[in-house]
């Protein structure tokens, strides 16, 4: 597939000329697709621009949202896309549960998430399955500074291609939320979400003692583990048919589709990215965080400081360190 070169505008007026070929040009790092277009039709038209097809039976990880939560991407935008590859979404339990005025809205167990799901119309228009609901299997890691393994979903070994179809947006424990998270913690069994943000010192969920400092302390490790467990979702797929990510900056609070009462949103929406490198992808949609302007409609200055609080750009850095992607990229447009 050839296209024609463009020069692709960042806010802040950093310019990046953008290559035709799909494959990262040398000394450029990774193709990152990018539109500006948040749609339906630009959905499918980037997945495509990756040039990586889906095949056999398609994953498509992507959070449906907490109960309460405006900011998920909605039915209506992925529908083309899922059409398209014959595609599956598939996701996770949390844990972590809510106080009991607020049990409808929480994701903790199986018959709750999944009244979450219909309520927010996912079900019966798509195929769904919570990956977790029958059990959780291991898989390996190579990175074993903190987690030995990652848990995960047990029905995550019924599928050959994952398409990670990531909100873009902050997190308040990870600083942003991307492609790496929802590779790891999206796919992450709730012992499996309890080993990761425990980096390692939990395996069986226990709801009382996680949250504690014992266990939630060591802010790094959590983030590294959670580049590990990236990376072993990422090595799972690429033995099978392969796995694509694509990155959507829009509605971006900086709180996670996984907080019931987001902050208000008070950055304008963006586009879509996309690569076949996680690193690459997260690392391009920091910078354009970081390079947005202050307007009258725009803000990034609490989304900027929630990344810098949380060191959230060190996920990036210990991917890249071990190896899951690069951190060096450019912008290919696909818009006319």
């Amino acid at each position: 597939m050839t296209k024609n070169a463009a020069t692709t505008t960042l806010p802040g007026g950093c310019q990046q000329k953008s290559q035709s070929e799909a494959a990262p040009a040398a000394g450029k790092g990774a193709a990152v697709y990018l539109t500006r277009d948040i749609s339906p039709e630009a959905l499918v038209r980037i997945y495509e621009a990756v040039g990586v097809k889906a095949e056999g039976r398609v994953a498509v990880k992507m959070s449906t949202g907490e109960g309460s939560n405006p900011n998920y991407l909605k039915p209506e935008l992925i529908k083309d896309l899922i059409a398209a590859v014959d595609g599956t979404i598939v996701e996770c339990n949390t844990a972590y549960g809510n106080a009991p005025e607020d049990q409808q809205d929480e994701r903790s167990t199986s018959e709750n998430h999944w009244k979450v799901i219909e309520r927010h119309g996912f079900t019966p228009r798509f195929r769904v399955d919570i990956m977790d609901e029958e059990g959780e299997i291991r898989i390996p890691v190579r990175d074993t500074t903190h987690i030995k393994y990652d848990i995960v979903g047990g029905h995550l070994a019924n599928y050959d291609f994952m398409i990670a179809l990531n909100h873009f947006k902050g997190h308040p424990m990870g600083g942003y939320g991307g492609a790496l998270k929802n590779l790891s913690i999206g796919c992450a069994s709730p012992n499996g979400k309890a080993y990761i943000h425990s980096a390692g010192k939990m395996e069986q969920l226990d709801m009382e003692k996680l949250w504690t400092e014992e266990y939630i302390g060591d802010q790094d490790g959590f983030l590294e583990s959670m580049a590990a467990a990236a990376q072993a979702v990422t090595d799972y797929f690429r033995g099978k048919k392969g796995i694509i990510y694509i990155n959507v900056m829009n509605n971006m609070s900086i709180d996670c589709d996984c907080v019931d009462h987001p902050e208000p949103v008070k950055l304008e929406d963006y586009g879509i990215l996309a690569s076949t490198d996680p690193v690459a992808l997260d690392q391009a949609c920091v910078d354009i965080i970081n390079n947005q302007e202050v307007t009258a409609t725009n803000d990034p200055t609490d989304l900027i400081s929630r990344i810098d609080q949380q060191h959230g750009v060190h996920t990036i850095e210990h991917a890249a360190a071990i190896g899951l992607g690069t951190r060096k990229y450019h912008i290919v447009s696909i818009d006319k």
